[in-house]
């Protein structure tokens, strides 16, 4: 995990060398914080706690932005903070649970099992703490109960597995509309007002024309995919992730079908 870097004021990120994922703090009042999304190793979670203290930081709320293993860790070193996801990620993290600890184990073994994925859940406009507001931007893209966050005083939106300048948009194909569920979130995430940042939760920190040009990519993607026609993503080459090869070839499929 890289050390804490301010994005903004009073907003703070990490990246771990596992898939660039993003780990990201907002600082409270009293040295509390909201912690979104700590990942994802069990050597990224105790260097991410170290930090923390030696910021003189302590989680007091956390969220998960989508209920996907590598978003819904913990470990003791972060403390007992009140964990929130919303409710339909909630509810499959209940039904799912034995697979995506199996998922867990076979990815970044090592965490103590019994702090992974539980939430609570949480149907509020905003999250509840005492820090800078933090406004929930939910939809079902990607995965159910898929909890975007925008912190409205630093103009920094938090976009979970989303908006990302390395991964293709990733539909849940098991949903019954997975292209409209993705869709959806991508119009929600492009309708909030006075984003400057974005933290995607793999990839890279972008500003908000950054964020425009990555939705627009998506767009493209969606509309090529879904028509079964050929579209060049600058995000998936030869270089990228034998994963995320699959995972296209495999939505490419599922609109053929």
């Amino acid at each position: 995990m890289g050390r804490l870097t301010e994005v903004a004021p009073g907003v703070l990120v990490a990246t771990s060398t596992y898939a660039v994922t993003t780990s990201t703090v907002v600082v409270g009042p009293g040295g509390g914080c909201l912690l979104v999304d700590p990942a994802v190793t069990v050597a990224d979670l105790a260097a991410l706690a170290d930090e923390l203290a030696g910021l003189d930081l302590r989680p007091a709320v956390a969220w998960s932005t989508h209920p996907h293993w590598d978003h819904v860790l913990w470990s003791a070193g972060l403390g007992e903070a009140a964990r929130y996801a919303a409710p339909a990620a909630v509810a499959l993290l209940q039904t799912e649970r034995d697979g995506m600890l199996e998922q867990l184990s076979q990815s970044a073994p090592g965490h103590d099992l019994a702090l992974v994925g539980r939430m609570q859940p949480l149907d509020e406009p905003a999250i509840p703490w005492d820090g800078p507001e933090a406004r929930l931007v939910v939809h079902d893209g990607h995965a159910p109960g898929h909890g975007a966050v925008f912190l409205p005083d630093s103009g920094v939106l938090l976009a979970g597995d989303m908006c990302s300048d390395i991964e293709i948009p990733l539909l849940d194909t098991v949903a019954p509309d997975p292209l409209g569920d993705y869709r959806t979130g991508v119009e929600r995430l492009a309708s909030v007002a006075g984003v400057r940042q974005v933290v995607p939760g793999h990839g890279h920190v972008g500003d908000a024309a950054e964020l425009r040009r990555r939705l627009d990519l998506d767009r493209a993607y969606l509309d090529a995919v879904s028509a079964g026609q050929p579209y060049s993503d600058p995000r998936l080459t030869e270089d990228s992730p034998g994963w995320m090869r699959q995972m296209h070839e495999s939505q490419v499929r599922y609109f053929k079908a």
